[in-house]
C-alpha cells in the first residue's frame, strides 16, 4: 500500500501508527523512535525464530501422519508409538522437579479462588462488563434465571418467585457464615458491637468471618463477610422494595464473583486488520488507563457505562478498609502461528502478530502500572499465550517478553504468562513448559475444544474419530484434566498462579450449570471459565462450598493421578457400528455449528457470540468449537466415513437452518439458496480443506475470507 508509513524498516498501516504515537505512547515515558526501532529488532531478529517453530510443527506432523499410515492396519502398538513420539522429539523426558518462582504476583492470582470471565476486548460494553462482574448481585443472578430449577419470570416482578430467591439467598448465609442457635431466615438485625457482627445478639460460629461494615454500626448500611478469601456484602435498605418487605431490611446479597478476567485479542474476536486491531488496542488502552466509557442503550434510557469505583468498608478492628471494584484483567494475546497486514517488514512480509500483540499490549499496561488503584497492586502485567506447542515455543515466548521489556524499561519479569494447555504437544510435556517460564507462569488451564481439535488433526492419519459426545468420554480427556492439576501442584503453582478449567457454554442453563461446575473447583483448580457476570456470581457459590486450597493440599499428597500414556490414548472409534443415520445427524450438528458461528465472523467481524445449535440451545461458540468441528467433519470425510456429496448436502441444509435462526435480524445476508456467498464459502473450506490446514486451525481460512469481504465492501 502507498500510503503506509516507514517507521524504522517498518511500513506501518497509519492507522496503527497514529494509535501508538498519539494515544499508547503518551504518557508511559518510551520515545516514540525508541518504541519503532525495538519493535522492528523484535520483528526482524525474532520473526525468523517465530517462522522456525512453525516448521518444526509441520515436520513433527509430517513424521506423525507417516508412522500412522505405516501402522494403520496393525494393532495399535502403544509402547512403540510412544517410543516412535520420543525419538522424533515430540515426547521429551520430565527431568528434575522443580518450583516456579514467579514473584509480585496479585492476590487475585495467587491467593483467592474464584471464576473468570473471557471477553472479547473488542467490545467495549462486553469489557466493561466484565471488569464490572467483580461484584454481582446473587438476588438477580437467581431471580433472572433457572438457576432454582424453574425459569425465570417474565414481565413484572413475580412476589412468589422473588421469596424464593431470598430463602434461597438465606440458605447459602447459613452455609457459609451460620450463626450459633440461628438460621439467617429468622434474623431480625444484624449489627457490630466491640468488633464483632451480631445477629440478633447471637455471634458467628466463626467470628472471623466478619470483615467489615459501612454506616451506622448499630444498624449499618452494609456487612461484609469473607468465605475461603471471597467477600460477600449484605445491603439493607428498608427503602428498597425488597428491603421494605423483609424482617431484618436486607435488600440485596451481593458476591464477590469474578475475581479475574481476560481481555481478548484472541478466539473471541475477528482482528483481520489495522483498523481490527487498533479497536482491540484502543479499549485495552482505555481499561489501562481506567477512562473506558461505552454509551449504553437499556430499558429506552441511554448512559455512559464505566468501571467501577474500589468500595469502602469499616474493618472489624474500626481500621479502613478499601475493596477492589473490578476484575484483575489479563490479556490474552494471539499464537504463534498468525500474521497481521497492519504491519509489513522491510521484505514486504506481514508481521507476526502475536510478536506486535507482546509488545504493544505490554506497551499500554504501563499505563496502569503508573497509576494508583488500577489492575494490578504489584506492578505486574498478565499475559495469556495461547496455542503454544511443546516448551521450545513457551521459551520463545519468555525470550519476547525478556526484549519487551528491555525496549520499554521494564523491569524483568513483570510480564507473566499464562500458558494455554490446549495443544497435544504442550499436554505431553506440561512440567517442561512450565519449567520454560517458571520466573513468569501465573497461570495454566485446560481447553476441551482447541485440545481436542489438535488432537483431532495430529492423529489424522490413525482412523476415524468418535462422534463428538463420545469423544468426551474418552479415558484420555479425564487424564489430561487431572494431570494438569496434578503437575501444577507439583511445580509449585499453589499460591502463585491459576490452574484454571475451560468454558461453561450454556449461558441460559444456569441450574445445570449450578449441578455441574462445582466439579471444577472439586478437581483442584482455582479458577474457572464463565460466559457472563451472571454465571460469575452463581459459579461463586461454588467457591465458598469447596475449600480449593485444602483440595490442592490433598492432591499434592495423594501424587499424580494420571501419567503421560493416558493423555497418548487416541480417541479412535474402536468400535464403530454407526447407522447412516447416526452419521447424518452427527454431520448436520457440526456443519450448523460451523455455519452458524462463521456467518457471524465473516460477515460481521463477530469473534464470540451466543449461537443456536442444532435444537436452538444458545451456545457461546469462539473459533475453538469451530476447529473441533471443522475437524471432525476432515476427519471423517478423510476416513469415507462420509462422502463429500453428504457433507455438502448437509452444509447447505444446515445453512437454510441456520437463515431461519437468524431471521429476526435486519442485518443477516442468509446463505440460501445460492450459496455463493463469502460466509458459506469459508465454513465450506473449514471442511473440506480441514485436513490440510496448520495444525487444524481455523484463523488462516476466516482472515483470509474476511478480508476479502471487507475488501469487496470497500470496492
Amino acid at each position: 500500500m502507498s500510503d503506509r508509513l516507514n517507521r524504522d524498516g517498518l511500513q506501518v498501516d497509519p492507522v496503527l501508527a497514529t494509535f501508538i504515537e498519539e494515544a499508547a505512547l503518551p504518557g508511559t515515558g518510551v520515545d516514540a523512535g525508541a518504541f519503532w526501532a525495538g519493535l522492528s529488532g523484535i520483528l526482524h531478529e525474532l520473526g525468523p525464530e517465530n517462522q522456525a517453530l512453525l516448521d518444526k510443527r509441520e515436520a513433527l506432523q509430517g513424521q506423525i501422519d507417516a508412522w500412522h499410515l505405516a501402522n494403520r492396519d496393525a494393532p495399535h502398538d502403544h509402547e512403540s508409538y510412544k517410543a516412535f513420539l520420543e525419538e522424533i522429539g515430540y515426547l521429551l523426558p520430565e527431568e528434575d522437579a522443580f518450583q516456579v518462582e514467579t514473584a509480585n504476583v496479585d492476590p487475585e492470582i495467587a491467593s483467592v479462588p474464584g471464576p473468570q470471565l473471557v471477553v472479547p476486548i473488542t467490545n467495549a460494553r462486553y469489557a466493561l462488563n466484565a471488569a464490572n462482574a467483580r461484584w454481582g448481585s446473587l438476588y438477580d443472578g437467581l431471580y433472572g434465571t433457572d438457576a432454582m430449577g424453574v425459569p425465570a419470570p417474565k414481565g413484572g416482578y413475580n412476589k412468589g418467585h422473588g421469596a424464593r430467591v431470598v430463602a434461597r439467598a438465606r440458605v447459602f448465609l447459613d452455609e457459609s457464615f451460620p450463626v450459633e442457635g440461628l438460621s439467617h431466615a429468622d434474623a431480625r438485625r444484624y449489627h457490630v458491637r466491640d468488633g464483632a457482627l451480631l445477629v440478633d445478639d447471637l455471634p458467628l460460629m466463626q467470628p472471623e468471618k466478619f470483615a467489615g461494615f459501612s454506616g451506622n454500626p448499630k444498624a449499618p448500611d452494609a456487612i461484609l463477610l469473607v468465605n475461603h478469601g471471597l467477600h460477600v456484602e449484605l445491603v439493607f435498605d428498608r427503602a428498597h422494595p425488597i428491603g421494605s418487605h423483609d424482617q431484618a431490611g436486607l435488600a440485596d446479597v451481593r458476591l464477590e464473583s469474578a475475581i479475574s478476567a481476560i481481555m481478548d485479542c484472541e478466539d473471541s474476536v475477528a482482528c483481520v486488520d489495522a483498523e481490527d486491531k487498533v479497536q482491540a488496542y484502543g479499549n485495552w488502552l482505555g481499561l489501562m488507563r481506567g477512562d473506558l466509557t461505552e454509551e449504553v442503550e437499556k430499558g429506552g434510557k441511554s448512559f455512559n457505562r464505566a468501571l467501577n469505583s474500589d468500595l469502602t468498608f469499616s474493618a472489624a478492628d474500626g481500621s479502613d478498609l478499601t475493596l477492589k471494584g473490578r476484575a484483575l484483567m489479563l490479556v490474552r494475546n494471539v499464537g504463534h502461528l498468525m500474521t497481521n497486514p497492519a504491519i509489513l517488514d522491510r521484505n514486504g512480509n506481514e508481521a507476526f502478530e502475536g510478536l506486535m500483540d507482546a509488545m504493544i499490549t505490554t506497551l499500554i499496561a504501563m499505563h496502569d502500572l503508573q497509576r494508583e488503584s488500577g489492575n494490578s497492586v504489584h506492578g505486574s502485567v498478565y499475559v495469556v499465550k495461547p496455542k503454544m506447542h511443546g516448551p521450545e515455543e513457551v521459551a520463545f515466548a519468555v525470550k519476547t517478553f525478556d526484549r519487551v521489556e528491555d525496549i520499554l524499561g521494564l523491569p524483568r519479569n513483570t510480564v507473566k504468562i499464562g500458558i494455554m494447555d490446549e495443544e497435544r504437544r504442550t499436554s505431553v510435556n506440561l512440567k517442561q513448559c512450565i519449567r520454560a517460564a517458571k520466573s513468569r507462569v501465573a497461570f495454566i488451564n485446560t481447553g476441551f475444544l482447541d485440545r481436542t481439535g489438535d488432537e483431532i488433526h495430529t492423529s489424522m492419519e490413525a482412523g476415524p474419530f468418535s462422534r463428538k459426545d463420545f469423544i468426551k468420554r474418552k479415558g484420555w480427556i479425564g487424564a489430561y484434566e487431572n494431570r494438569n492439576v496434578d503437575i501444577g501442584l507439583e511445580c509449585g503453582l499453589q499460591g502463585r498462579a491459576q490452574i484454571g478449567k475451560g468454558m461453561w457454554a450454556m449461558p441460559d442453563l444456569m441450574s445445570a450449570m449450578i449441578e455441574q461446575k462445582i466439579e471444577h473447583p472439586k478437581s483442584g483448580a482455582n479458577c474457572a471459565w464463565v460466559p457472563s457476570p451472571t454465571a460469575a456470581t452463581l459459579h461463586a457459590l461454588h467457591y465458598h462450598k469447596v475449600d480449593v486450597f485444602a483440595v490442592q493440599d490433598k492432591l499434592k499428597a495423594g501424587g499424580r493421578r494420571a501419567h503421560v500414556d493416558g493423555i497418548l490414548e487416541i480417541p479412535l472409534a474402536t468400535y464403530r457400528k454407526w447407522s447412516k443415520d447416526q452419521i447424518l445427524r452427527e454431520v448436520e450438528n457440526n456443519a450448523q455449528g460451523i455455519l452458524g458461528y462463521v456467518v457471524r465472523w465473516i460477515d460481521h467481524g463477530v469473534g464470540c457470540s451466543k449461537v443456536p445449535d442444532i435444537n436452538d440451545v444458545g451456545l457461546m461458540e469462539d473459533r475453538a468449537t469451530c476447529r473441533i468441528s471443522s475437524q471432525a467433519l476432515a476427519n471423517w470425510l478423510h476416513h469415507e466415513v462420509v462422502s463429500e456429496a453428504e457433507v455438502m448436502a448437509a452444509m447447505q441444509k444446515m445453512a437454510a437452518v441456520v437463515d431461519r435462526q437468524n431471521a429476526d435480524d435486519a442485518t443477516y445476508r442468509p446463505m440460501a439458496p445460492g450459496f455463493e456467498g463469502i460466509a458459506f464459502q469459508a465454513a465450506c473450506d473449514l471442511v473440506f480443506r480441514g485436513r490440510i490446514q496448520p495444525s487444524g486451525y481455523t484463523e488462516p481460512v476466516l482472515h483470509a475470507r474476511r478480508l476479502e469481504l471487507k475488501a469487496a465492501q470497500t470496492a
